[in-house]
């Protein structure tokens, strides 16, 4: 069946959509799951928006390429527009949302690292159920509730899942920020692909410090979090 879309925001066209869940993670982080209206592809996004007044923000999903659902992983940001609208929204809302799509796409015939920090893990998650592994997941995060799908990456994982934490709480496998850990490896393989997720600082200046350590700025891919 072809869906109309509802209107369309700048060069977005949005759809209407249903809220099937909304979990709180951690605090102020939360966890959206919505009725799969489309087919997607892990490293995919989706802009969303609760009504047509308030601009569309883009959220990278986090769930498998074969789930029931769309699911995204939000920060709650209460002096924000749309973010404390969708952290109210119940099962059978209804929310506006784009056709999947992006550039942040995972490779099946080479190793990947993927590094990253804070919601920026969305897109990993997303790679991981739809069956990528990569050589080694850098998950950094300041405290231990902020390692969001821990378990689910530990079981897929294992050793290859590694947490990298800036708090001091004690739950970690490194203490230190992701730049930190890459800084001090005396090597890295050049014919990888590095994926980072996060910040725009972090995703800066981990990428200036893996191109000091003579990784191709080609073989580094990045998606930034505003």
């Amino acid at each position: 069946m072809t869906r109309k879309a509802e209107y369309i925001k700048g060069d977005q066209y949005l759809f209407k959509n249903r809220t099937v869940n909304i979990e709180e993670l951690a605090e102020r982080k939360y966890l959206l799951s919505l009725e799969k209206q489309f087919s997607m592809k892990a490293g995919h996004v989706i802009a969303i928006t609760t009504n047509k007044t308030i601009e569309p923000r883009i959220y990278s999903l986090c769930n498998g390429e074969n789930d029931e659902y769309l699911q995204v992983l939000f920060d709650l940001h209460p002096e924000g527009e749309l973010t404390p609208q969708l952290a109210i929204l119940n099962p059978g809302d209804n929310i506006f949302v784009s056709k999947p799509y992006g550039s942040f796409m995972p490779v099946s015939d080479q190793n990947m690292w993927w590094i990253a920090t804070g919601t920026g893990i969305a897109p990993f998650r997303a790679m991981m159920r739809s069956g990528y592994k990569p050589e080694l997941l850098l998950h950094g995060a300041r405290q231990a509730s902020n390692f969001y799908f821990e378990r689910e990456f530990k079981t897929a994982l294992k050793e290859n899942y590694y947490r990298c934490s800036s708090g001091t709480d004690g739950v970690a496998d490194y203490y230190g920020r992701v730049t930190s850990f890459i800084d001090k490896k005396n090597s890295l393989p050049a014919n990888n692909k590095y994926y980072l997720c996060g910040r725009a600082l972090m995703v800066v200046e981990l990428r200036d410090l893996l191109i000091s350590k003579g990784i191709p700025y080609e073989n580094i891919i990045s998606e930034i979090f505003f």
